[in-house]
This record gives structure tokens, sequence and C-alpha cells, in this order.
């Protein structure tokens, strides 16, 4: 359900709008959360002008050179935090908001959000994604007290960052739609009003791809302003389903994979908007197959064999194997009773199914507008190679329990996800 909004600031007058904010709700002591970057570039200007307003500030500035939403991180910022209350000011991107949120809920806290750069859509959700174990997991905080971004800041945030930005609210294209594609086939909850104000946003970004990959202003508000929205639409319908599907998926298997061996991390962003022009290429794949092709591969689609199924889990995910099965019960536990009506219901609804999937640009057009706001647009850009492609179009599905366009493309190709060789076009860097 919809709840109060928090108050919200996108422009020149966000920073006078939080000392606003501050003097009329009289607070007067905060924990401001910061990276090195972020705070010489925003906090020390609101901590310096905060204390000249006789406020107390305690600021924690994170030193390393790549800061992870992980058990480590927030053991840091709590370890700083007096036990009073205070209100929290979260002044970065999506890791630092992420740790912030955690934390100020943990310790019964508000916060604030000052966002640094228009780069996720995290910053108005309530959901916290950390990794916990090796393990992409979402975890339930809250959402911030006032959001207070300032346009000068944001058109000056690095351009990877704004384009990682644009790359999470295309991923809303194939988001949507394996939302819709769960509540058909899957009756998983859904809300109508809630799809059409995530896809309003991505249309909105699509609309304004060239002056956001130019940094405009009123390129990087459309930007900022959809990505608030997105992270709205998560807190209105309680759970991260309008924002994030297969897309997202690909994402977390590849930041997992990547902390596994010592990799660089990647923005979020940027791996999801790859990982939508993938994904595009399944809805692709459904719209071109007939009912009458579905048919006849649905005639000798065989319901997953549970033992096979965790082999697969196990070789693709090792140690943290147990815990992503665990979340797999519904799949891996299928009768061939239920998976027989499950694919007479896909029959039924494949021209339901065809609509859905043709809602989603074609991957040429995905394409273009990650290149129009500056962003990589193929797996070799973004620095990843053929073993992690295979990795996440193989068993990225496993990472949650919903059903998708992968889970569909498993009934149709099983144990391929589709055509073997789709994607593999896009995954060099030419």
């Amino acid at each position: 359900m919809v709840g109060k909004r928090p108050e919200v600031v996108v422009g020149p007058e966000a920073l006078p709008s939080l000392y606003r904010f501050c003097t009329r709700n009289r607070l007067q002591r905060f924990f401001l959360v910061a990276d090195r970057n972020t705070y010489a570039v925003l906090g020390k200007t609101v901590e310096m002008e905060l204390r000249g307003r006789d406020s107390e500030v305690i600021s924690v500035v994170l030193q390393d050179e790549e800061i992870i939403t992980d058990a480590l991180t927030i053991l840091r910022v709590l370890l700083a935090y007096s036990p009073v209350q205070c209100t929290f000011l979260a002044v970065g991107s999506g890791t630092i908001t992420d740790v912030t949120r955690f934390v100020s809920y943990e310790t019964g806290n508000p916060f604030i959000s000052l966002p640094t750069a228009p780069s996720v859509d995290g910053y108005s959700s309530a959901n916290v994604p950390m990794i916990v174990d090796g393990i992409k997991k979402s975890r339930t905080a809250h959402a911030p007290a006032a959001i207070f971004a300032d346009s000068v800041i944001l058109c000056s945030a690095p351009r990877p960052m704004i384009a990682a930005g644009f790359g999470d609210m295309l991923g809303k294209y194939t988001s949507v739609a394996d939302w819709r594609l769960g509540h058909l086939l899957w009756d998983e909850p859904y809300d109508e009003s809630i799809a059409r104000r995530s896809l309003n946003g991505v249309r909105s970004c699509a609309d304004a791809a060239q002056a956001i990959g130019r940094a405009t202003p009123s390129g990087i508000v459309s930007l900022m302003e959809a990505l608030i929205e997105s992270g709205f639409c998560m807190t209105d319908f309680g759970s991260s389903l309008p924002a994030s599907g297969t897309e997202h998926h690909y994402s977390h298997c590849w930041e997992m994979k990547l902390l596994r061996e010592g990799r660089p991390s990647i923005f979020h962003g940027a791996k999801v908007g790859v990982a939508a022009i993938l994904v595009a290429e399944l809805y692709e794949r459904l719209r071109q197959l007939s009912r009458g092709d579905a048919l006849d591969l649905l005639k000798v689609s065989r319901p997953p064999l549970r033992d096979d199924e965790v082999r697969k889990i196990r070789a693709a995910f090792g140690p943290m194997a147990d815990e992503i099965i665990s979340t797999q019960s519904a799949f891996l536990d299928l009768r061939s009773d239920d998976f027989e009506r499950l694919k007479q219901h896909v029959i039924e609804k494949w021209p339901d199914i065809q609509a859905i999937a043709a809602e989603v640009p074609p991957a040429e057009r995905m394409t273009e507008l990650l290149a129009m706001a500056g962003g990589p647009a193929s797996v070799g850009e973004l620095g990843l190679n053929e073993e992690d492609l295979a990795l996440a179009t193989r068993s990225a599905h496993f990472l949650r329990g919903h059903f998708t366009v992968r889970r569909l493309m498993e009934i149709l190709y099983p144990g391929t996800g589709g055509e073997p060789a789709l994607g593999t076009r896009r995954s060099s860097s030419s």
C-alpha cells in the first residue's frame, strides 16, 4: 500500500531545502556517512553548514578504494555510531545509501538521502541489496525521510555513473515484462498501476537518452526523477519485483563471480543495462514463436529432474549452493502433473505472453539507447568474458524464486534458456 511520501527535491534548490527541512523538523544531531570522494564533493559542505547552524555532526568517511555493501562495511559504520537518537545523512550513491539505510534502520534512526550521482534506483527504496556470505541478498529496511538531490552535483557526476543510472532504468522494460509473466503463469502478486509507473519512468529516460548522455540539467533531472520513482514503485509494492527481473539476476550473478575471483567491480547499472539487452533477445525469441511452434516445443518438454538441477546449482555456485537450493523448492519439487498443467497454461496464454513480449523494445533499440547515454552495450565492453556470459545465461535464474522469461525458456528449451548461441553476438566488444 502506498504510504506517505518523503519530501523529494531534485534541482538547484536541493541544499537550501535540506536545511529548511532540518530546521522545520528541529533536527540538530546528525550522523553523516560518505566515502572520500562524496565527502569532498558534498559531505564536507553539508557538515560545515549544519555545524554553523549549531547542529552536532559526526561524520564517517569510508576510505576504501572500492566500497561494498557487506558485513565488514556495515560493521565499520556501526562501530562509529554512538547510541543516541540522531538523523543519518547518506551522502553518496547506491552503496553509501544502502549502508546508511541498513545501519539507520537497525539503530532505530531515520535517514536522509543526499545523492551525488543519478546512478541507481535505490535511493527511495526500502530494500537493501547486500552481499552475505558471497550471495547477493535483499534485506528490508526503510525508505528515507527525505531526498535532496542537487542537480549541479548530479550533472558533474562521472559519466560512467550517469550511464549506469540509465542502464538501471533501461532494465525496467524487462523487469516489468518478467513481473507480468510471473503473474500470468505463476500467479505471483502484481499491481498494474505500479507496473505502468515503472514503464513510464523508463520511457521518459529513453526519450531523454541523448540529453542524459550529454549530462544536460534537463536530462539529468529526468533520469534522477525516474530513478526515485522506480524506488517508490518498489516501496509501494513491498518488494523489488517492479524493478528487478532476469536482468538483475544476471547482474547479481556477475557481481558474485567478480567478488569470488577478486576481480574489479562493475557499476550495477552498467551490468543491468547490458543484461537487459540479453533479456530483450529472449523476448524477441518469444515474439518469433507462433502458438504452433510453442506447442511443438512443449510436446517434448519434460519437467527438470531435481538431482540434475541441484548439480547445476552446485557447479555454478559452489559453497553457496545449499542456500540457493533452499529458495528453489517450488521449481525443484515440481510434480509431473503440475508441470503438465503449467505447459497447458502456457499454450492457453500464448497470445498474452506475446503481448507482454511486444512491450519490450528490440535488443537493437536497447543497444542504441545505451550507446546514446554513453554506457557499455555488450558483455565485452563491460570487461566480462564468455565464461561470465555463460554462467549468467545458464544459472542466474537460480538466484531468485520468481517465474521469469528465463524460467519460461527453460520449459521451452530445457537446459539452454533459448537458442544455445543466444546473446553471443553481443558478447564481444566489437
